[in-house]
């Protein structure tokens, strides 16, 4: 039988009253959303069965970079961080510009910290050959950037507003437009992943990846606010959203880090 978006809705409404029903008898606020989320059917395949690989770092601390990925050394451009300018053409859609801070649990900013983006571009197709989003391909936007955060913390971005997508879990199944944000601390091995969305998007309660995060007020903190003072006249609509690493405030980040 094909599961349909009545069968997630019932699913997502049994999972946030088994939360409240925690809440009420005396149970923590869940920041982060459980493993075995039902409604997002691949959640239980995004983590770990086996347990972790151990490694004796007491004979050599670099020994564990030998099983992470390696990548080639390049300085940032001034163009990484503006998905706008990086081919010949400009790209198709709404442009905005996305800004925040890097901060750890006591509000104090994360200095010098490589963030990366990726992100559908303006009708919600990504340029990756694995692909399966029947919409047009951008030749002026491939959706992905990067920069480092300065001494305040703050990271900034320039872009185009991503388009929603299908992505099949069920029949009608569709993702709110989102950015995917990668942080990487000082080593590949301590890299964070996240998403960050847009407010008011309808799509909201639908969605079983943002509403595994059960909890409202962690739930909330994945969306980004309207800024005019970030607007550019003329050109880009202005976005604020900051990234908290730790701590009862911080932002959800996905599993399998």
């Amino acid at each position: 039988m094909t599961l349909t978006q009545h069968d997630i809705d019932q699913e997502i409404a049994a999972e946030r009253a088994a939360y409240e029903k925690r809440l009420a008898d005396g149970g923590p606020v869940e920041h982060q959303p459980r493993r075995g989320y039902a409604p997002y059917r691949s959640s239980v395949l995004r983590h770990p069965k086996q347990p972790p690989v151990t490694i004796d770092v007491g004979k050599d601390p670099e020994l564990v970079e030998l099983f992470s990925p390696a990548f080639g050394e390049r300085d940032i451009t001034e163009i990484d961080n503006d998905l706008t300018r990086q081919h010949d053409g400009e790209p198709i859609g709404e442009r905005i510009t996305v800004s925040g801070r890097l901060l750890d649990r006591d509000g104090r900013p994360v200095r010098g910290q490589l963030v990366e983006i990726w992100q559908a571009n303006s009708a919600g197709r990504y340029a990756h050959q694995r692909e399966q989003h029947d919409a047009p391909l951008d030749p002026n936007f491939t959706g992905v950037g990067r920069t480092i955060t300065d001494d305040d913390g703050r990271y900034h971005f320039t872009t185009v507003q991503p388009g929603p997508y299908p992505w099949r879990q069920h029949l009608n199944a569709w993702r709110p437009a989102h950015i995917h944000f990668s942080l990487f601390g000082t080593a590949f091995t301590q890299r964070l992943v996240t998403q960050m969305y847009f407010p008011s998007d309808p799509l909201f309660p639908y969605d079983p990846i943002i509403q595994s995060v059960t909890d409202d007020a962690a739930r909330q903190r994945l969306v980004a606010t309207y800024d005019h003072s970030l607007s550019v006249p003329e050109f880009s609509m202005g976005y604020h959203w900051d990234i908290v690493l730790d701590g009862p405030h911080a932002t959800w980040i996905e599993e399998g880090r």
